[in-house]
């Protein structure tokens, strides 16, 4: 028999992401997490009132982001994870960006961009850069260091990286903790350079840390580096334009060298894996000509750069996957 749930909880998909915007917010989990337990206690420490913790905690249940047995709430193991604002690996953060205004009007305007083929807005702003690399840092971590053990860096010879769309830096920072010989060149706006840096600090590796402030299409990049790192780049932009831009890291790159790149790449049917294929729908939204690419466009892409051979590696639990191409 038809059954409207799943349509009526997809209409009202809007009011998940406004619950946990709220309870990060309000350090919901946090509160929690340190001892009040109660809607009055809750209540209490968030300064709201106990009328709306109580409908907002429930809620949080019924989405699985807490657990409540009586009266009292708990953290579940995900959000003891990455909603207490204490843990390394707290995500919270990443509201900043998703549910941001221009995030969510953007989602309002699909209509539109399904007409148009892609967003009429630029990605040329540094400022929503500058808030994306900063509420990515922790998620955008456990994958860096992956990618750095992924293409073997802990040995000791002098590395010439180069980080293009460097962003958080977490990618190239990942390199150079691993092999302290390695020279990271980070590529991005000037304004979002300075958080990459700031987190070279933090990490003991601004003194190798090199700043390329600028365009990726308009800059010079230089050349002789034995890794050229790409993550979270192509997807932004369509087919041709992502084949020029290759060319230029295959310049760029000694030979020998490596390109390794961090994509969703979904399976030719394009819908599946779920999480990896619908992200061409935020591309739709997010950007003009942006897209999923599957992993025949990227060898195409690579192959007509110049590049020799290319391997495609899961990086699971991610949905994403890591492309490194040799030239």
């Amino acid at each position: 028999m038809p059954n409207p749930s799943l349509i009526m909880d997809t209409a009202r998909a809007y009011q998940k992401t406004a619950a946990l915007s709220a309870a990060v917010e309000l350090d919901i989990f946090t509160t929690i997490a340190t001892g009040a337990q109660t809607v009055e206690a809750i209540a209490d420490r968030t300064q709201a009132s106990t009328k709306g913790i109580r409908i907002l905690c429930d809620y949080l249940v019924i989405l699985g982001l807490l657990e409540k047995r009586d009266s009292l709430y708990s953290l579940t193991e995900d959000s003891a994870a990455f909603l207490d604002r204490r843990s390394p690996a707290y995500l919270g953060g990443i509201m900043d960006w998703n549910a941001r205004p221009e995030s969510i009007q953007a989602s309002f305007s699909l209509t539109d961009a399904v007409r148009n083929g892609g967003a009429t807005n630029s990605n040329n702003d540094p400022g929503k850069w500058i808030i994306f690399a900063q509420s990515m840092v922790n998620m955008m971590k456990p994958l860096a260091q992956s990618v750095a053990r992924l293409v073997q860096v802990t040995d000791t010879k002098p590395w010439k990286v180069l980080d293009i769309a460097a962003s958080h830096g977490m990618y190239g920072i990942s390199i150079a903790q691993q092999n302290p010989q390695a020279q990271i060149y980070a590529l991005d706006w000037e304004e979002v350079l300075t958080v990459g840096l700031e987190n070279a600090e933090v990490a003991g590796v601004a003194s190798r840390y090199h700043l390329i402030p600028g365009s990726a299409f308009e800059v010079e990049f230089g050349s002789d580096y034995d890794l050229v790192l790409i993550p979270n780049f192509f997807h932004s932009f369509d087919l041709p334009t992502c084949e020029q831009f290759m060319r230029k890291v295959y310049q760029a790159l000694k030979p020998g060298g490596r390109a390794v790149t961090v994509e969703f790449v979904p399976n030719p049917d394009r819908v599946t894996p779920p999480e990896t294929a619908a992200f061409s729908l935020n591309m739709l939204m997010m950007t003009p000509a942006g897209d999923a690419y599957t992993w025949a466009e990227y060898q195409q892409i690579f192959q007509a750069a110049g590049f020799e051979r290319n391997e495609l590696i899961p990086l699971e639990p991610s949905a994403e996957s890591a492309i490194i191409s040799y030239k």
